[in-house]
């Protein structure tokens, strides 16, 4: 494969690459969109990745091509990057990386650079493509102008420069994408950010299933208004038991402000929140604030006109979400003898929630998730974003040919446009090692 980018950068460019970039796509194993709120999660970086050879260059260009042809090249003066939220197209992404790490070494003479990028993470599936590209393009970056960072202060200024697009995130995907090593998923915790090594129990395979519903975060509103929503919750909650709302920003800000466990955090929520959805206007009169301050104070650029917000939900999802991330890590830890069992049925009750609770689910993930549990696995559920993307499925390793055989009959056999994709959509995956820039000898 380096071979093969590296005669096409040479055909492209008309000179050979100084050095590659390599960054992996993730799966997570469980903790569905409760970074955001400050909580831990538990992700395993993946084989695929997202690979670019890199060249600097004495003009203050960045040029990049993709090795697939339907991503367009794409130039832009190094020292003035415009990045379009309206249109999340791949280049993006990179400039996403590039400006994060110029603006945090105040860069005033930025190398230029030219730059091949060829990916195997199948795009809007939940595997965390784009924050691969952002990692690849800060490391890129970063190496092109002969600076060098730890890899957690790599992390922490990916996850920050991705919101240059408009994608209010959390931090695992960069996390763990520097942070991976091969054998093991990490429990990865934030504030300040660190990674701990999970063992997963050796008799049981992860499959990766693409449901083949392409889900961009930045292009749609669903991600943003749940963050949104989390934090309105955040607020209230805060409001209602006298804490100073204004102060608190993530779900796990009133759980340490009340010194409580998680567990009394969903009584707090059966007690002061209602199932029924809030309008603008109740939100409004319980802060004691306009709808002014309500919008430009808490709410994002993308959810300005959303006029109801479902908070009991989103809050109930994410409390109970943080404790089966650490339930899961726990009986890896202990690994009892009956491990696999009851990590899948952690698995599935945090479908269950992301389905019911946090509403991010679609009819075909929801298909395939049964057909998973029909033929075999032991826990399955969404795993990224939702709405769209990937399952992840935990399936006993003696299983696992006859489940890959009948999952590719009755999902991707059965419908044309997916059998033209089934190929890159099922398989099964091992902990992967993080990030890395490799240089020819």
């Amino acid at each position: 494969r380096l071979q093969k980018l590296k005669e096409m950068f040479i055909s492209k460019f008309g000179s050979a690459p100084k050095f590659y970039v390599r960054a992996p796509g993730r799966v997570n194993l469980i903790g569905e969109h409760i970074d955001y709120c400050g909580y831990a999660v538990l992700p395993m970086a993946i084989e695929q990745d997202i690979l670019i050879a890199a060249e600097p260059v004495k003009t203050q260009v960045v040029q990049l091509a993709n090795t697939n042809s339907s991503y367009l090249d794409f130039s832009s003066s190094v020292t003035n990057i415009q990045i379009d939220r309206t249109k999340p197209q791949w280049h993006n992404y990179f400039l996403c990386g590039l400006k994060g790490i110029q603006e945090h070494f105040g860069l005033n003479d930025p190398s230029g650079m030219n730059c091949l990028l060829d990916g195997t993470i199948p795009p809007s599936s939940g595997l965390s493509s784009s924050s691969a590209l952002v990692c690849c393009a800060g490391l890129v970056t970063l190496r092109a102008n002969g600076k060098t960072l730890s890899k957690v202060e790599l992390a922490e200024i990916c996850t920050k420069s991705e919101r240059y697009i408009g994608t209010e995130g959390g931090g695992m995907d960069q996390s763990i994408s520097f942070l991976a090593e091969e054998g093991t998923a990490k429990l990865i915790e934030f504030s300040p950010l660190r990674a701990t090594d999970v063992r997963l129990p050796s008799g049981a395979a992860f499959v990766i299933a693409n449901s083949c519903v392409e889900m961009n975060k930045a292009a749609t509103s669903h991600y943003n208004i749940r963050v949104m929503e989390c934090r309105l919750a955040t607020k209230l909650l805060s409001k209602l038991k006298g804490l100073d709302w204004k102060k608190m920003l993530r779900l796990c800000d009133v759980q340490i402000k009340l010194g409580v466990s998680l567990e009394e955090m969903l009584t707090i929520v059966e007690e002061v929140l209602h199932p029924e959805p809030y309008s603008t206007e109740e939100i409004c009169k319980c802060l004691g604030i306009s709808l002014e301050e309500l919008r430009s104070q808490i709410l994002s650029q993308n959810t300005q006109d959303v006029s109801t917000f479902k908070l009991y939900q989103r809050a109930k999802h994410v409390y109970s979400e943080a404790a089966r991330v650490l339930e899961f890590k726990k009986i890896c830890d202990d690994a009892p003898a009956n491990t696999i069992q009851l990590l899948g049925e952690l698995m599935n009750q945090s479908y269950i929630s992301c389905r019911e609770m946090y509403e991010c689910s679609c009819p075909e993930l929801d298909r395939l998730v049964d057909i998973c549990l029909q033929f075999g696995a032991v826990g399955s559920r969404l795993t990224g974003a939702g709405w769209g993307g990937c399952t992840v499925s935990m399936v006993p390793t003696d299983k696992l040919d006859t489940f890959l055989k009948n999952v590719k009959k009755a999902y991707y056999q059965t419908d044309v446009q997916r059998l033209a994709l089934e190929n890159n959509s099922l398989f099964a995956t091992k902990p992967g090692r993080g990030a890395l820039v490799f240089v020819e000898a």
